[in-house]
């Protein structure tokens, strides 16, 4: 992005906040293009819920929260795991089936770990799902490097944690523990940082994650009953955050997040943040 396309008001918000700049104008487009390696762009695709496919200027395919399967938002060609193609880092933020439910799976198909709260890995190596390697512990205020070039940053979240999950013997699902929730700063090789909130509702420490991190774009639930609602997911970017970027989640798939990407846009006001809203299968570049 040239400095000639920013609106003055928008320039002085992102020169004030030390921002990456994106060296393309973002854009959506339906579908997703896997040109990024090649353009040096970075693509985030909405998959439904909190699930991202996010492309880095280098190539790196990140995933986020895979709820696929069984999530009615999520593109029926994204409901086979292998149309993801090469994943290279797995994050998940807790342990809720809206957002565990396909990383396992996931993590063995490409042979990766799958990054989750630390004592939910240990429940998740002790249950037997994934082996040790596949499920490495990390915990808030870590940071960790999982391919060159990429850091990611675990950070509060504002949630509950639990895995339930069905015991073979009694073929029941039993309740386990899952550790505290997390959002991640993601950073990747040309600066741009992406904050995925995870499931949250508002906390105060927001402003400091914006003002110590930096994100140039943040992955928000809008959907409330469970995490922010659209009003308090504008407030947070409009008072607290203020990113150049915001992209709405987690609304729409269950019945009880009722939360409406028009009322975010409208909450989050006419300041420096620009939301774009994606339909699940869309992709923003930047």
């Amino acid at each position: 992005m040239t400095l000639r396309t920013l609106p003055a008001l928008f320039l002085a918000a992102a020169l004030a906040a030390g921002c990456a700049q994106p060296p393309h104008p973002p854009a959506v487009a339906g579908g997703t293009t896997h040109s990024a390696a090649t353009s040096g762009r970075t693509e985030v695709q909405w998959l439904g819920q909190s699930a991202f496919r996010i492309t880095t200027p280098g190539g790196r395919v990140i995933v986020t929260d895979p709820w696929l399967k069984q999530n009615p938002l999520t593109p029926e060609k994204y409901k086979d795991l292998a149309a993801l193609g090469k994943v290279d880092v797995l994050l998940v933020t807790h342990g809720h089936a809206d957002h565990f439910a396909d990383a396992p799976a996931l993590a063995q198909l490409n042979d990766i770990p799958m990054y989750a709260p630390g004592d939910m890995n240990q429940t998740v190596s002790l249950l037997g799902i994934l082996p040790p390697r596949l499920a490495p512990r990390f915990n808030k205020s870590g940071t960790i490097e999982p391919v060159p070039g990429v850091k990611v940053t675990a950070v509060h979240a504002e949630h509950s944690s639990i895995l339930v999950w069905k015991n073979a013997a009694t073929g029941k699902d039993e309740p386990h523990a899952a550790g505290e929730p997390v959002g991640y700063v993601i950073e990747l090789e040309n600066g741009f940082r992406i904050y995925h909130m995870g499931d949250t509702g508002l906390f105060g420490d927001m402003r400091f994650i914006a003002e110590y991190y930096r994100p140039d774009l943040v992955l928000v639930p809008i959907g409330g009953h469970f995490t922010m609602d659209a009003k308090d997911a504008g407030f947070a970017v409009r008072e607290w955050m203020k990113p150049r970027f915001a992209i709405p989640m987690h609304y729409g798939a269950n019945p009880l997040g009722k939360g409406r990407p028009e009322d975010f846009v409208q909450a989050a006001g006419s300041g420096p943040t620009r939301v774009m809203t994606l339909k699940p299968g869309e992709t923003a570049t930047f």
